[in-house]
């Protein structure tokens, strides 16, 4: 079998997997075996595995430690749920909801163009450090804008409502810390997914690609890869920029899938950016398919285990160090290995 073949047959199988899940949760629901708390879990466990996809990118392809991405999240967040709170009334359900997709994952990738200018010069701790602070900012700003539209337009003030000065029947927006209120609940179970299957055709046929091969050849060392005549910064704008836009796309399947949208360290500080980087290192570093079912177990698990609020924490811990050693532990490594090796000349003996 050439490699190709083999990595055509891995991908599918990554799409399988993805729309196998999507027909079982969707029998479940239909037949009324999914709670009413674990059918409102779906949405987000599919944008967390979407974002995770997007780190991924950043930092198993790339090879640049992010940890501001859930900074790229809120913006595609807030600026699809401005379009769509401002066009609620004039638009259709339709057309508005894949207009606010496109604005969400433009503002994010512009905003990932801008901050990959200055940062990606930088490496290690350093990007990190840069893209975490990226993230908390983004936060902070979006909390002390006020912005509403009225006759004579778009009103901004950073001190509080009465100063946007709008006429009487102006409508207020972004209302500081509180948010957007408001938005229309359009996210849905299998959009999301076709925004993951979206998200995963992307990434995987990008690292199949003459580019992502030059991006994993700038990860792997990027002197010889200068060397070689290929471009170091071009492809590491390309794929930063591509990763934000991603994580552009998970943010508005956030923003439209509650009623009211705020800036808070909860979805987009620095703890969320962590959750999702250990979504990625558990899955496996460069592995997407480890990161979406890495997304999954973690984010379903703790809200399923709140039935045992004493060890519920104990018990995700112990899942995490398993999963940790299962991915990364030599002896885990090998033993995985004889495993396929020994499916795959089955598999050939009987094709034979």
């Amino acid at each position: 079998m050439t490699a190709e073949k083999k990595r055509r047959n891995s991908n599918l199988i990554t799409y399988g997997i993805v729309v196998g899940a999507y027909l079982i949760m969707e029998i479940l629901l239909k037949t009324g075996h999914l709670s009413s708390h674990l059918t409102g879990l779906l949405v987000p466990m599919t944008y967390y595995a979407v974002i995770a996809v997007a780190l991924n990118l950043c930092v198993g392809i790339l090879g640049e430690l992010s940890i501001g991405h859930c900074g790229f999240m809120c913006i595609g967040a807030f600026a699809s749920a401005f379009f769509s709170k401002v066009t609620a009334e004039t638009l259709p359900t339709a057309p508005r909801f894949f207009l606010a997709f496109v604005i969400g994952i433009a503002a994010a990738a512009l905003f990932g163009f801008l901050i990959g200018i200055p940062v990606l010069r930088l490496k290690g701790d350093y990007l990190a450090i840069v893209t975490l602070a990226f993230g908390e900012i983004i936060k902070n700003v979006i909390n002390a804008i006020y912005l509403g539209i009225d006759n004579n337009g778009v009103h901004v003030s950073l001190n509080n409502v009465m100063e946007l000065n709008m006429e009487p029947e102006g409508q207020v927006i972004i209302n500081g810390a509180m948010g957007i209120t408001g938005t229309p609940r359009n996210s849905n179970f299998t959009i999301a997914v076709i925004v993951l299957l979206l998200s995963l055709a992307v990434v995987l046929n990008l690292m199949n690609s003459r580019d992502g091969r030059a991006i994993m050849a700038v990860r792997d060392n990027s002197i010889a890869a200068e060397a070689t005549g290929i471009n170091i910064t071009r492809y590491k704008m390309m794929a930063f920029t591509i990763s934000a836009a991603i994580a552009g796309a998970a943010g508005v399947l956030f923003s439209h899938n509650i009623t009211s949208l705020t800036a808070t360290s909860q979805y987009f500080g620095y703890n969320a950016s962590i959750m999702i980087l250990v979504y990625v290192v558990l899955g496996g570093i460069g592995n997407i398919r480890g990161s979406v079912i890495a997304a999954v177990i973690l984010y379903l698990l703790p809200e399923m285990l709140r039935g045992l609020n004493t060890y519920r924490m104990l018990i995700y811990s112990i899942v995490l160090i398993v999963m940790m050693l299962f991915n990364w532990a030599p002896s885990a490594v090998e033993w995985r290995e004889k495993l396929v090796g020994k499916a795959r000349n089955a598999t050939q003996r009987r094709s034979a």
